[in-house]
């Protein structure tokens, strides 16, 4: 087996060396073609743009379904006539797509490859939205809204997957980082947009960007890790090549890739009692620790419901809505130049720090305003206090978790450990936004009080666990992850 791969590796090699017309060690030669190989603009090329760019469609559908319930609250309750109680289903819903999703998404990202299970999670987006916009009932806005969670289920999953496997070392943050740049792009577009058309005109628009990404799919390749895992040997080569250029010499990039697949293929199969291992521990407790905090700082819940938040801080919900919707894709554009220069860690360590402190504020303005203290100055702090909140979330616990979680675990379980840590931030999404038009009926401040705590802890939890993944191959990161138990 080792003598194989060995080969194929050399058969890869020679007709690179042939090129250069005296294949028998022409120094010169060699030196141009590793000075291609190590060139950052030419290991990003057109293809890993137009890929990434079809890939994070699927993050523009999720922001879009991710603030759709706010700006659509008052339209729908007003015309079918909804409670709290079954608005409050309709907009949790989407999280019990969402775990449904999780529990199959790693599975059959492993099966069917990245590709084709992008296309499906569109299928049941797509159904979703279709489903929303016709609705005569609850029924029908229930039913819709599981369908697109079952979708964004994958999304979530595969879209970070995906976009990390196809990206260089040199810029992998910064590419990953654009799923985030596109949620953030479809929940400021749904948030803004909200104020101007009808509930149901917003569901059809909701459908474009998987429209999008249905198009473009046909026109990018597969995984080239992906397709190496499953021993379709030349098109891995083919799929890696098309990524890094016609021109460039991706033969170290093979044989790196080739040895991880190898070594995974020498564990058994992973089941679902392997990856509580003692050599994943390390792994496992980041990924689950990020993604449980993350949604406990209250994410979800603000989102979905910001209008009502704004509301009872009495102030304008349309001037709100449109002053957060604004700050959200340029402050998640900053994140992405940052991503590669400041790291992970730093970034994970401001933006939870910012929510924290941002969360205080809202909570004091509430508290103010119970007490009929400062009646004109609390509005402004509740809306400064939410703004900043939603700033310092996009510029990294926004996307920053779902980043790591596809850095950190090895070939062998990254479908598994991947299921489990997807499944465990829709859960914690679903409790959050479940219970939190309750929590905010029973005490705003407190609620908000208990969100600022939350998201100091994620602060304390990134210093001490969280490794610094950037500049790193995906080969280095796992075999330093395993060597921490």
């Amino acid at each position: 087996m080792a003598e194989e791969s060995k080969m194929e590796r050399g058969l890869l090699v020679q007709p690179l060396l042939e090129g250069s017309g005296n294949s028998n060690n022409n120094e010169e030669d060699m030196m141009s073609t590793a000075g291609k190989s190590s060139s950052p603009v030419e290991a990003t090329s057109a293809a890993v743009i137009f890929s990434t760019f079809v890939a994070v469609c699927g993050s523009f559908s999720y922001g879009c379904a991710l603030s759709y319930s706010s700006p659509a609250e008052s339209g729908i309750m007003e015309d079918l006539h909804l409670s709290i109680a079954s608005y409050s289903m309709f907009g949790s819903v989407m999280e019990v797509g969402g775990m449904i999703g999780a529990l199959f998404c790693g599975r059959l990202t492993a099966v069917l490859g990245r590709k084709y299970t992008m296309w499906l999670s569109q299928v049941f987006s797509t159904i979703g939205w279709l489903a929303i916009a016709l609705a005569k009932n609850d029924w029908w806005l229930v039913t819709g809204r599981l369908s697109i969670g079952f979708g964004v289920g994958f999304v979530t999953y595969v879209v970070p997957i995906y976009v990390a496997e196809i990206a260089p070392k040199e810029h992998r943050g910064s590419f990953s980082y654009a799923s985030q740049l596109l949620v953030n792009c479809g929940f400021s577009l749904v948030y803004f947009l909200g104020n101007v058309v009808s509930w149901r005109t917003l569901a059809i628009l909701a459908l474009v960007p998987g429209a999008f990404q249905l198009v473009g799919l046909p026109f990018i390749p597969e995984s080239p890790r992906w397709l190496a895992g499953v021993g379709r040997v030349k098109e891995f080569k083919a799929s890696l090549q098309q990524l890094r250029s016609k021109n460039a010499d991706i033969s170290q990039e093979v044989e790196e890739i080739q040895d991880s697949v190898d070594e995974s293929k020498d564990d058994p199969k992973a089941r679902v009692g392997d990856i509580l291992q003692r050599k994943y521990a390390y792994a496992l407790t980041v990924g689950l620790g990020l993604m449980l905090l993350q949604q406990l700082g209250g994410t979800s819940g603000v989102a979905y419901y910001g209008s009502s938040v704004i509301q009872k801080a009495g102030f304008s919900t349309t001037v709100g809505t449109i002053i957060i919707s604004l700050v959200q894709v340029p402050i998640a554009a900053v994140g992405l130049f940052l991503m590669d220069i400041c790291g992970r860690r730093l970034l994970l360590m401001v933006s939870a720090g910012g929510m924290s402190i941002c969360s205080f504020l809202v909570a004091l303005s509430f508290v103010l305003q119970g007490l009929n203290l400062l009646r004109g100055i609390t509005p402004i702090m509740a809306i400064i206090g939410l703004t900043g909140y939603f700033t310092a979330f996009s510029i990294g616990m926004a996307g920053i978790p779902w980043i790591i979680m596809a850095e950190i675990f090895p070939m062998n379980v990254k479908a598994l450990a991947g299921t489990l840590v997807t499944l465990v931030n829709w859960s914690s999404s679903w409790v959050m936004t479940y219970s939190f038009n309750f929590m905010m009926q029973w005490s705003p401040a407190a609620t908000f009080f208990i969100l600022a705590t939350t998201c100091a802890l994620t602060v304390v939890f990134t210093m001490k666990l969280v490794p610094e993944t950037k500049g790193r191959t995906l080969e280095d990161i796992h075999k330093s992850m395993m060597r921490l138990d």
